[in-house]
């Protein structure tokens, strides 16, 4: 009996349905998303010194603005390669898109160690934020479409876990590559050389991991509609020929009303991580000021690289939590948390030790919890024709909005009157999070729609 009892509850661990095409299809994915991390980290750690390489001297008097710029410029490119590759991904499928976006901000993250000047710099900045903006709603449409439904939410959230891992692949390279000098002032273009590593995995992704077959079969039989619910609009859409997907998200009034909610819980999750990730560690060191300590700018880096950490925690338990209380509960707790912990960072946290002591539980909530649910709850809400499409929009729309907050930080920060002032206003947005997420169907154990 007792090893009957045995095997029986080895079959029920929420994994034994996994095969090795299903790990690779979450490797591959995992992969890439770590490099997206390490890029985006890359370029804000070596901002001042590459500045300091391509400017004039007549623009060197204005760094913070071009800080900004070159920042914007990249958020820019990042949001507009979302969407287009989001859209381009529910017409030539989930894997080619991986494929070129991998390689292309792989190739593009590399040129940028050559820059002569702002002008190209900005123009590579672009680009890059353009390829690689595609190489998270594809990664997520394909696990999602390919991982049984039991350990879906799960791999989704290992899956985003991979940018902070890459966040913090950076700051590791920036901290052992910084002291060496290598190539002087100039050694800031070794971290964009490490950055085309990405095209190595092109050939991996392309040897191990297959189409997704959801997809396949949903263009193959016309199901156009883009939730479960087929309008008559929709069902006459069959016979013809394929509308724009992302016309289609706002064509159903049912989609419409789900893009629109899920889009504002993103601008919500992208204003209140913009407020406390690019504040945090000014104001730690601000605080390190205050009390005298000894380097207070090495107390913001640790700040920095502890918030992350608490974001991959968060990231890597999220699709387990997410999958016990349900995905509106989650996402309404998550900006209850990141409210509360807004408060203590900013108004009853006065030293750096315990700012060293609060970062980790910030990023948890601001960062890990804040995002984690983008991987997993848009996709169900949404048919397989249309959810590269809805899920980049949802993920990437926000972005559109948020590029332009680098170039006006300062201002908004003097507005206030101070960080700790511009954090809890840009904060109160959470209490939007808090209400929004019960307007929305639960979707906790149905499965995606087809």
């Amino acid at each position: 009996m007792l090893p009957s009892n045995t095997s029986i509850g080895l079959r029920s661990r929420w994994y034994d349905e996994l095969t090795s095409m299903h790990w690779r299809v979450l490797r591959a994915s995992f992969l890439g998303w770590i490099f997206d991390g390490y890029e985006t980290l890359a370029l804000v750690v070596v901002l001042a010194p590459m500045l300091h390489s391509v400017l004039t001297p007549e623009q060197a008097a204005s760094t913070p603005v071009y800080a900004g710029i070159v920042i914007g410029i990249t958020l820019l490119g990042w949001g507009l390669g979302g969407l287009i590759g989001g859209v381009l991904a529910d017409y030539a499928g989930r894997k080619r898109m991986m494929l070129w976006s991998v390689f292309l901000y792989a190739l593009f993250s590399g040129l940028t160690a050559l820059s002569p000047n702002l002008i190209v710099l900005c123009a590579l900045r672009f680009l890059t934020g353009l390829a690689m903006g595609s190489e998270w709603s594809t990664g997520v449409a394909l696990l999602s479409e390919t991982w049984p439904e039991r350990a879906r939410a799960k791999g989704a959230g290992f899956l985003q876990s991979g940018f902070g891992w890459g966040t913090l692949l950076a700051a590791v390279v920036w901290y052992l590559l910084a002291p060496t000098q290598l190539l002087g002032a100039e050694t800031w273009r070794l971290m964009f050389v490490f950055g085309a590593v990405p095209a190595l995995f092109v050939l991996y992704i392309r040897r191990g991991v297959d189409e997704s077959e959801k997809w396949q079969t949903a263009v193959r039989e016309k199901r156009w509609n883009a939730t479960t619910v087929e309008t008559p609009v929709a069902q006459h859409a069959r016979e013809d020929k394929r509308p724009f997907t992302l016309a289609q998200l706002f064509r159903e009034r049912e989609a419409a009303r789900r893009t629109v909610l899920l889009f504002l819980l993103s601008v919500v999750a992208t204003i209140g991580w913009w407020a406390i990730s690019t504040l945090l560690p000014a104001y730690t060191v601000s605080l390190g000021k205050a009390e005298h300590v000894a380097d207070p700018a090495s107390w913001g880096a640790r700040v920095s690289i502890t918030y992350t950490i608490g974001a991959i925690a968060a990231y890597t338990v999220g699709g387990f939590v997410i999958d016990v209380i349900g995905r509106r509960a989650f996402i309404s707790l998550t900006f209850v948390g990141a409210l509360v912990i807004t408060f203590v960072t900013y108004k009853l946290t006065h030293t750096v030790e315990a700012m060293a002591i609060v970062a980790p539980i910030n990023g948890f909530f601001t960062l890990g919890f804040a995002y984690v649910w983008m991987a997993i709850y848009p996709c169900e809400l949404f048919t397989s024709t249309v959810r590269s499409t809805a899920i980049s929009f949802v993920f990437n729309a926000a972005r559109m909005i948020a590029w332009v907050f680098p170039i006006l930080a300062g201002t908004i920060v003097k507005s206030f009157g101070g960080a700790p002032q511009a954090a809890m206003a840009l904060g109160l947005a959470y209490l939007l999070g808090i209400v929004l997420p019960w307007f929305l169907p639960e979707t906790r154990g149905q499965g995606m729609p087809d």
